[in-house]
């Protein structure tokens, strides 16, 4: 089910997507770079993409016989492990697929879920990975026939005339009622916790996975929160009193967003995500030198319009300015139309001050560049929301921190 790989060697993999009437070639491509950002998140070395058009996938395969065919061949010929699809399989599909292809099947939604369960180090994480995993298998069971760890015996256990993969599903449906109720009285021990913080203004970080919310995190809390070039290096929410000139406050760290995200993570994750929920103002980071970084906004958006956090103030903080580059135009090019991927970041800066109001930072977290004019605009904010909170205490802050 999972990706697995020695300590040195990565798994030989392929990857497999399709150019649709709501997905052009230009599209297709940025999918198949994050995917393939995934599979060696998870441990793959990807050898090849397949991509065909089609107007809807096959209900059989997801692609069609003939591309099947030339997807089975490089197979055989290259020794590969594991063929990964760019969409979510249905359960006939992957079954299907499996006696075609006759190695491991995964799909987009399965390499999100073993990420997630190799990141997860909490006991929290833990669970909430594990309820998805489950209940991405149930309905998978009959063509995985993946025979599960008993947890009970099954003398004495199995009903008359149950077959086996009944007894798994049971025994599947068993595990996630104990998930739930185990989650269940988690997040009521973390809403105690949350509680307990008092009435310091709450700040979340939140955004696409990959750009740079942990190592801003370390950089204002002075923390040591882990970090690194690989997606979804957080998952577990952590929580830090940062103070900027005397104003106090607590700043949390949250699971990166990604397009498609599977629906059982949302679901799993939502009681981590209500650090998102609970607080009183985003920073909403963006990686500005990725080529997509506006459809990363608008997918961090949605997830946060489905977990009831978008209404909240924002501060668009757009990170890696260091890494940024614009496309040059050729002053003989007498076709190419100056667009937005020619803007400078002064361009970007005016465009997205003047659409968001002024709620917008332009820094590098990595080589701490505009960090001051981030810790002011940061400080300008909180204030305004703790000032409304305790307007006695206005005086004790200072509308410009020093």
């Amino acid at each position: 089910m999972m990706l697995e790989k020695s300590k040195n060697e990565y798994e030989n993999t392929v990857l497999i997507g399709l150019i649709t009437k709501d997905q052009d070639v230009d599209k297709s491509n940025e999918y198949l770079d994050e995917l393939e950002f995934l599979a060696y998140t998870a441990g793959g070395k990807v050898l090849k993409r397949f991509t065909q058009k089609l107007d809807v996938p096959n209900p059989k395969t997801f692609i069609g016989s003939g591309k099947m065919e030339d997807v089975r061949v490089f197979i055989e010929e290259n020794d590969v492990d594991t063929a990964i699809f760019d969409d979510e399989l249905s359960p006939a599909q992957q079954k299907n697929i499996e006696k075609i292809l006759l190695c491991k099947i995964i799909d987009r939604t399965n390499l999100i879920l073993d990420i997630f369960a190799q990141r997860a180090k909490t006991s929290y994480a833990r669970t909430q990975v594990e309820l998805a995993q489950y209940e991405y298998l149930l309905p998978r069971l009959a063509g995985m026939w993946t025979h599960l760890e008993r947890q009970r015996g099954g003398i004495g256990m199995r009903g008359p005339g149950e077959t086996e993969i009944e007894t798994d599903r049971r025994i599947v449906r068993d595990r996630i009622s104990l998930l739930k109720k185990k989650l269940v009285t988690i997040d009521k021990q973390m809403a105690v916790q949350r509680g307990n913080r008092g009435s310091l203004v709450r700040v979340a970080l939140v955004g696409y996975t990959n750009v740079g919310k942990s190592t801003l995190m370390n950089v204002i809390s002075k923390s040591d929160v882990f970090a690194e070039n690989k997606l979804f290096a957080t998952l577990d929410t952590t929580v830090r009193k940062v103070v900027i000139g005397n104003l106090p406050f607590l700043l949390s760290d949250t699971v990166g967003f990604i397009r498609k995200l599977p629906t059982q993570l949302v679901e799993s994750f939502k009681s981590t995500l209500d650090e998102v929920r609970e607080a009183d103002m985003l920073l909403h980071v963006v990686d500005i030198s990725h080529p997509s970084f506006e459809d990363h906004i608008a997918s961090v958006n949605n997830i946060l319009s489905e977990i009831e956090g978008a209404d909240k103030p924002t501060l668009m903080v757009f990170n890696k300015i260091d890494a940024y580059t614009p496309e040059n135009i050729d002053p003989d090019d007498l076709i190419t139309e100056r667009t937005s991927v020619h803007f400078s970041i002064k361009e970007w800066e005016q465009t997205w001050m003047k659409r968001a109001n002024g709620d917008a930072i332009f820094i590098s977290a990595l080589n701490k560049e505009n960090m001051e004019d981030f810790r002011k605009t940061v400080y300008k904010k909180v204030r305004e929301i703790h000032v409304t909170r305790f307007p006695y205490n206005h005086f004790l802050y200072p509308e410009i921190v020093e």
